[in-house]
């Protein structure tokens, strides 16, 4: 037995993502506890389809305010943190307000120490054309000196409606992955040594094994990290919302 086992919440955002990295801290948890055990996960979440329009109109503080409800039913039923696996949502979780009610770890903090890790130098970045467009992700990348790149706005176009009609309703088309496989291919040319996969359902379509970049698996560098906190092999996040 470990002496920490952390109750972990999951803020549900996109339907697919959050059940592959509840899946992803389940089976990594097991792979490190012995069978059938894992810390105490507690999911709650909206639904995506009451949001799309606040985030065409960029309305961050009401998408804030969301998420903020659902880190507090995550509070009441115990959990110790939170993450959520959905990129695009960073963008309003990074808006100024008050306190979130948990400490939550950040999926684009995750991913570009990840980066920096592997000594990566110039990254591309694939997710919604939200997150492409964001601000999250150049930021993280830049603190830690590292370049990125995006697909120019046809491309982005094109990822996102795949995201959005496809991915996140289950369906794996063959000319939608073969479509995001040219996107990595052009984010090569253009010099970058790797590709974040920072929208939490690409993962189920591309990997390091189709991909001619190696990939930056936002879903599961975040179940991993989950995973740290709760068996108490790192800290208690510290960030409550708001910048980073």
């Amino acid at each position: 037995m470990v002496a920490v086992m952390r109750h972990v919440g999951i803020h549900q955002y996109s339907v697919e993502g959050a059940v592959l990295c509840y899946q992803e801290i389940m089976r990594g948890a097991q792979a490190r506890l012995g069978a059938h055990r894992h810390p105490p996960v507690t999911m709650a979440g909206l639904a995506m389809a009451d949001t799309v329009t606040e985030w065409d109109e960029a309305d961050n503080d009401a998408l804030r305010a969301r998420s903020a409800e659902v880190v507090e039913r995550l509070a009441r039923v115990g959990a110790e943190f939170f993450l959520c696996p959905d990129n695009t949502a960073h963008i309003a979780l990074e808006t100024p307000g008050p306190d979130l009610a948990l400490p939550g770890l950040h999926i684009g903090e995750v991913v570009a120490s990840e980066a920096r890790a592997r000594g990566y130098r110039k990254v591309g970045v694939l997710g919604t054309n939200w997150t492409m467009q964001g601000p999250v992700y150049p930021r993280a990348f830049e603190a830690r000196g590292i370049g990125w790149a995006v697909p120019r706005p046809a491309v982005r176009e094109r990822l996102h409606a795949i995201i959005m009609d496809e991915l996140c309703m289950n369906r794996f088309e063959p000319e939608s992955i073969e479509f995001y496989r040219s996107a990595i291919d052009g984010l090569a040319a253009e010099g970058c040594d790797s590709v974040a996969l920072v929208c939490t359902e690409i993962p189920l379509i591309i990997s390091n094994q189709n991909s001619a970049l190696p990939v930056l698996d936002s879903t599961r560098l975040l179940a991993r990290a989950a995973i740290d906190v709760a068996l108490g092999d790192a800290p208690l996040p510290t960030w409550r919302g708001g910048p980073v």
